[in-house]
């Protein structure tokens, strides 16, 4: 009996001794920043960061993630860290009002502008409680865009013959094998107005400006972070590691705080570029040379 109390009690202590060395190792991973931040410790508040890379176009991980953080009860806060120059109109709107959701749950949002945060990047940026951008971020360009090529007369050197059967007047529009019609060209613009009129709405709304004086700068022009500041386009000057310790205050918990840092998702295109040396080939799926998407960007 003795000695089976003495097996029991060598296999408790080895257990409790890997379970502390994994929670040891384990809380120093996640308490680690891309930004120097850290806080140690595997229990406790904290500050988690998401990032919005490149173009926006699909935005499905980047909600699912925001999710995850609202209903995650360690996660205090949340800052965006946001290196885009827009996208396309529905995702951008989306990931707004996934921080909007994120911001009513009692979650504070900071957004941190990197190098670029420009149209539909901005966009996403105006749902936060505060934005932090360098002083030499380019940001702005509100403002929506259409790009369509007219190659009739390139195809009428080459010989081909661009024909179409169509039910519904404007079904069409943008057609690249002829011009496009005055009526047409109305109908693409009132489009474009709609849109323009939505991102001046979301800029008034998520900077507590009025309409009018948003309307003043919202003419595609884009801006540094020093001018961003000067039009309240911004709220604070700063990188990466402001943005966290402004989102820990919000929170009310320490400075720094303890942090999670953004999810890396390598796939397995990733790891063998990494192993054999080739260059980044884009996988994910295109945009039609001719039938693109009204965009948030320039």
């Amino acid at each position: 009996m003795a000695h089976r109390l003495t097996v029991v009690a060598v296999t408790l202590v080895i257990w409790l001794v890997v379970v502390g060395l994994f929670l040891a190792v384990t809380g120093g991973v996640l308490s680690k920043s891309g930004d120097g931040a850290a806080g140690g410790g595997y229990f406790g508040p904290r500050v988690a960061i998401v990032e919005l890379e490149g173009v926006i176009l699909d935005v499905d991980d980047l909600i699912k993630d925001l999710k995850s953080y609202r209903d995650n009860p360690q996660v205090r806060a949340v800052v965006i860290r946001i290196n885009s120059p827009g996208g396309v109109v529905a995702p951008s709107q989306e990931l707004h009002d996934a921080l909007v959701r994120l911001r009513q749950g009692g979650k504070p949002v900071v957004a941190s502008l990197g190098s670029v945060a420009a149209s539909g990047g901005y966009y996403v940026a105006v749902a936060a409680d505060r934005i932090y951008a360098n002083p030499g971020t380019l940001t702005g360009s509100i403002g929506g865009i259409m790009r369509m090529a007219n190659v009739e007369q390139l195809m009428k050197k080459v010989g081909v013959d661009y024909v179409v059967v169509k039910a519904g007047a404007f079904k069409d529009v943008g057609n690249p094998g002829r011009p496009m019609t005055p009526e047409e060209r109305r109908v693409l613009q009132a489009l474009l107005d709609d849109v323009h009129g939505q991102f001046i709405g979301a800029v008034a709304e998520g900077r507590k400006l009025d309409r009018a004086q948003v309307t003043q700068f919202a003419d595609g022009r884009i801006f540094s972070g020093t001018q961003a500041k000067a039009l309240q386009m911004i709220d604070e000057l700063g990188g990466l590691e402001d943005a966290v310790n402004g989102a820990a205050q919000l929170a009310g918990i320490r400075v720094p705080p303890k942090v999670i840092p953004p999810k890396r998702r390598i796939s397995i295109f990733d790891l063998l570029r990494s192993q054999l040396g080739i260059a980044r080939v884009t996988l994910t799926p295109t945009l039609p040379m001719f039938k693109t998407p009204l965009y948030l960007m320039d």
